[in-house]
């Protein structure tokens, strides 16, 4: 029971998420600022930017449904911190291991998303409901492609268990380059889940202020950042556990230096298409998705299944 509730609580859990999501975001706008030509903050902004905004006061405002509005941060966050104990870290197993947690991550990542529609519609504010209404829109958009190029590889490894997938691919590590198309694509995906240039469109600050989180402020909006923070890393985490599992079966030092690299790798390359394309509008995006990424996407499971039944015994 104590073993758990460490885990839980303290490493891999509550706390070290935390702490490595603000690192994350530092390294993230740190990296971005530099492709820019600019300074970028300090190493210790993302944490004094959470301070200030706790020592804030909770603004609910006054036509809003203050049990939605007051909910829906603490939902997002604790959807987005569940999905990460079912992810393979340094190790060819989870902390919370079983058939089918592929699929409960990926629900569990659309919960944030639900949470920032939710919240923005409950807000009632003008620029509040039109960046929800975006962010779920965009929802149809990416989440097909993502959904397709996270199950091809586990349609090859023949299982839906992430720690079973990483099993599978340590053993056979020349067919995860059959995934690379996958992951390009589920890449550019993320950064629709994470709501990042170019599909910044649900806050995009120079048409709706803040989008979704116009009416937030203080702790709740404290919460709603630190989930945004966490939902990066545990999208690189995912990511990194399917399309890049090697090293999965060293020792635990050996696992989790790998399994840092790997995530500030896919945090890299997010921030350099940051960097490389415009924001978009939300017609082109949807076409953007639906014309080009989900086709590839398909394909990308065409091509898996054809290499499953062509190895299969």
């Amino acid at each position: 029971m104590v073993i758990a509730l460490f885990n839980i609580l303290i490493f891999p859990g509550f706390l070290f998420i935390g702490v490595f999501g603000m690192l994350v975001e530092y390294i993230d706008r740190k990296l971005y600022a530099m492709l820019q030509n600019r300074v970028g903050p300090p190493w210790y902004q993302p944490l004094a930017d959470f301070i200030k905004l706790v020592a804030k006061e909770d603004i609910v405002p006054e036509q809003a449904d203050a049990r939605v509005f007051t909910l829906m941060p603490v939902v997002a966050l604790t959807g987005t911190v569940t999905a990460f104990f079912c992810i393979p870290l340094w190790g060819t197993k989870a902390l919370f291991s079983f058939n089918g947690d592929l699929v409960v991550v990926l629900y569990l990542m659309t919960i944030p998303t639900m949470t920032y529609f939710l919240g923005g519609w409950y807000s009632r504010s003008v620029f509040s409901m039109i960046g929800a209404a975006r962010s779920i829109t965009q929802l149809f958009a990416y989440e097909i492609p993502l959904f397709l190029c996270v199950l091809a590889p586990a349609m090859l490894a023949n299982t839906w268990s992430l720690s079973e997938m990483t099993v599978y691919y340590n053993s056979h590590p020349w067919f995860g380059l059959f995934n690379i198309a996958g992951f390009v694509i589920a890449l550019v995906a993320l950064l629709g889940k994470l709501e990042k240039v170019p599909f910044d469109i649900p806050e995009a600050e120079t048409e709706i202020v803040a989008g979704a989180f116009t009416e937030y402020s203080g702790r709740l909006l404290a919460l709603f950042r630190m989930c945004i923070d966490v939902e990066m890393v545990v999208g690189a985490s995912l990511l990194a556990a399917v399309f890049l599992p090697f090293g999965m079966h060293y020792g635990s030092a050996v696992g989790f230096g790998l399994y840092l690299v790997k995530v500030l790798f896919v945090v890299a390359l997010l921030s350099v298409l940051r960097t490389i394309f415009a924001r978009l509008r939300i017609d082109q995006m949807i076409s953007f998705c639906w014309k080009y990424m989900a086709p590839a996407a398909f394909l990308q499971l065409l091509a898996d299944l054809i290499i499953k039944g062509i190895h299969a015994p």
